[in-house]
């Protein structure tokens, strides 16, 4: 699963501001070097939420091949009572 994680490069390592809870110590990971006087922060957290988006579709997909489904009308008659709307 793809999951976005912010942090600063400070004396050759990477801080991460908030780390998942079910992160390895093994977990293999991309790291992208931004350029702070280019990025607008409402832009990357745009994109941050994009790809978070993107992760959720795939998980999605993954979990429909592998046949991990459940009836529509059980999950219209979760939302009503989770949001309060009568049906």
């Amino acid at each position: 699963m793809l999951r976005t994680v912010e942090g600063i490069y400070r004396n050759g390592q990477i801080e991460f501001t908030n780390l998942p809870n079910d992160v390895s110590d093994h977990t293999q990971v991309l790291v992208t070097f931004l350029d702070a006087g280019e990025i607008d922060p409402t832009k990357l957290r745009q994109l941050i939420d994009q790809l978070e988006t993107i992760a959720g579709i795939q998980q999605g997909f993954e979990e429909l091949n592998a046949g991990q489904t459940r009836p529509v009308g059980d999950f219209i008659q979760e939302m009503q009572q989770k949001y309060d709307i009568s049906g």
